[in-house]
């Protein structure tokens, strides 16, 4: 009975613990992709997409966006668009980014560039290879580019003007020298920020950013669908840019782990409600993990009192074999000693 009723809260301890799981991972889906190398076993054509002049080099198991002609452009994409803000609870969606690149000596210089453009942007611009092909038409899009003309990286939004850059001659790089390079390009969501690092093949990963700008992904595109990519074009040169190696990957961050204040502006045209909905909305949440992780330690605490009650306290003691009451003997001796009186001994 005792290991029937054990078997009851056990079951009912990982039921509590699926359904606490389940609200936990409400509406979250992360994407992630990682290619070591892009040769015959990779098998990247299921998820990236080869633009204008880009091919996969077999030699180094690479992509090479931009070739030996006098002039050339190429993008490589992920195929499936990914969102900045997630489900119907909204949460923002951090990402990183990780790839290892060459870019070697042009004359007129050369730009590749990690880019995040719309869902409905027209993708057959990118058979002409570049984003930067498009001049002066406006679109929205953030870009984090690499020019080998000026030694420097930086941030481009909604302009092929750069809002920030950084210098990499701060870190004793050189971007066209022909050594691979490696390059962190982190997106936090609680605080709004796109940090970038770059470094060595041989390095390990810098703990400071080269460069960090301030950028809201989810006020500019909302829930909108955005593709990534990388991209790159050359001017006047014979020279190559290559891609060894890149990975990618998504996660999701409640809304109420936000340290951002409210929009002003929203507050006053949406007025309280709004706070009030939202408090609400997250103290449910709260208490409603808090009863469940309570109730699911509750339980397990029952089980583990039940499992050790059925081994040890339905035990009976073991008295010796020595010591042993033996009923027949005992009285057997008993009889002799009333004979005994009987008889007057």
């Amino acid at each position: 009975m005792a290991a029937f009723s054990a078997s009851r809260y056990f079951m009912a301890l990982f039921l509590l613990m699926n359904l606490y799981l389940k609200v936990q991972a409400e509406d979250i889906k992360n994407i992630s992709f990682s290619f070591k190398n892009f040769g015959e076993d990779s098998h990247f054509e299921s998820q990236l997409a080869l633009y204008g002049d880009a091919k996969v080099i077999n030699d180094s198991m690479s992509i090479q966006i931009t070739s030996s002609v006098v002039f050339s452009a190429g993008s490589v994409v992920y195929k499936k668009p990914i969102k900045v803000v997630e489900g119907n609870k909204r949460k923002m969606v951090s990402f990183s980014m990780y790839f290892v690149f060459s870019m070697m000596y042009r004359e007129n210089g050369e730009r590749l560039a990690f880019v995040m453009i719309p869902n409905g942007f027209p993708l057959n611009v990118f058979e002409g290879g570049s984003i930067w092909l498009l001049g002066e038409r406006k679109f929205r899009f953030v870009a984090v580019e690499f020019d080998t003309l000026s030694n420097h990286v930086g941030v481009d939004i909604d302009s092929l003007m750069s809002v920030k850059v950084s210098n990499v001659s701060s870190i004793n790089l050189v971007l066209n020298s022909g050594e691979r390079l490696q390059c962190w390009i982190d997106y936090v969501a609680v605080s709004k920020r796109l940090e970038v690092r770059l470094s060595k093949l041989s390095d390990i990963r810098p703990v400071d950013p080269l460069l960090s700008y301030p950028v809201d992904l989810s006020r500019m595109w909302k829930e909108e669908e955005v593709f990534v990519g990388i991209s790159s074009s050359s001017g006047n040169s014979s020279q190559k840019c290559n891609v060894y190696s890149w990975s990618f990957r998504t996660r999701s961050t409640p809304q109420w782990m936000h340290s951002e204040p409210l929009d002003p502006e929203a507050f006053r045209e949406k007025g309280e409600v709004l706070v009030d909905v939202h408090k609400r909305s997250d103290c449910g949440m709260r208490i409603l993990a808090a009863l469940i992780f309570g109730i699911g330690c509750g339980a397990l605490g029952a089980f583990i009192v039940l499992y050790f009650w059925t081994i040890f306290g339905n035990r009976h003691p073991v008295v010796p074999q020595e010591f042993a009451m033996q009923p027949k003997e005992f009285e057997y001796n008993r009889s002799n000693v009333a004979v005994g009186f009987g008889l007057g001994i």
